[in-house]
């Protein structure tokens, strides 16, 4: 038996909205309006988890405690301090997945004139993450730690959930586990417990159209390159 899609519009924003977001990398300095986060954080609150645990916690900095926070983090990030998170990062890309990861940043480079094998270059766009990219809010996601790793995974579906409900607000954001790589200070920064984990950050604001690094966008992988059908 075939079924059919009766109503094909809230598919059709959906898709729309997985279009429009991208990683915003150049921000406005207008503040976002409170009643515009709390939105944001209602619609994400809706996010699955295991269990219904709803492991996150959101610390959001706006005005000058963004300021406070790029002040703290910035300068320990650009002394080369080795980094320390919360939760293993990748231990090597391989394959594709290094594929994928190299023509990412090599469209972020071209975008932005920088120089193939210039690392010096690399390093100093890299070092904008922990100027937020002049976004003027962030977003500190954390789970517990007894949760482990489940715990994070819900975290990422409560993060895609933020940034689409941001989307359909007009807000642009970008997600961040750049952020966590410094976790110990993000935790002294806000007084957070030992029992929190730093998934990541989200920075978000009014995007910057005009600039030159919000113009391109990544690419995705083909559905067969991805997914498996077992049975008709």
């Amino acid at each position: 038996m075939t079924s059919t899609i009766a109503d094909t519009a809230p598919i059709d924003v959906l898709e729309s909205l997985l279009t429009q977001r991208h990683s915003c990398r150049a921000y406005k300095s207008e503040q976002v309006p409170r009643a515009i986060i709390a939105r944001i954080l209602g619609a994400a609150q809706r996010t699955a988890s295991w269990c219904n645990s709803q492991p996150w916690q959101v610390v959001i900095t706006s005005g000058e405690e963004t300021e406070k926070f790029r002040d703290a983090l910035y300068p320990v990030a650009a002394s080369g301090v080795a980094a320390g998170g919360d939760f293993e990062f990748p231990r090597e890309y391989r394959g594709v997945y290094q594929t994928r990861r190299r023509q990412s940043g090599f469209q972020l480079y071209d975008t932005l004139g920088i120089r193939r094998g210039d690392r010096a270059a690399y390093a100093r766009q890299m070092l904008e993450n922990f100027r937020f990219f002049g976004a003027p809010h962030v977003a500190i996601i954390t789970s517990d730690e007894a949760l482990g790793v489940y715990g994070a995974v819900d975290c990422g579906g409560y993060v895609g959930n933020f940034m689409l409900a941001a989307q359909a607000l007009g807000i642009a954001s970008v997600p961040q586990a750049a952020l966590a790589m410094h976790s110990a200070v993000v935790r002294q920064h806000f007084g957070l417990g030992e029992d929190r984990r730093v998934v990541c950050g989200i920075s978000f604001g009014f995007a910057d159209t005009g600039h030159k690094i919000n113009s391109y966008r990544t690419s995705r992988a083909p559905i067969d390159e991805v997914a498996t059908f077992v049975g008709e």
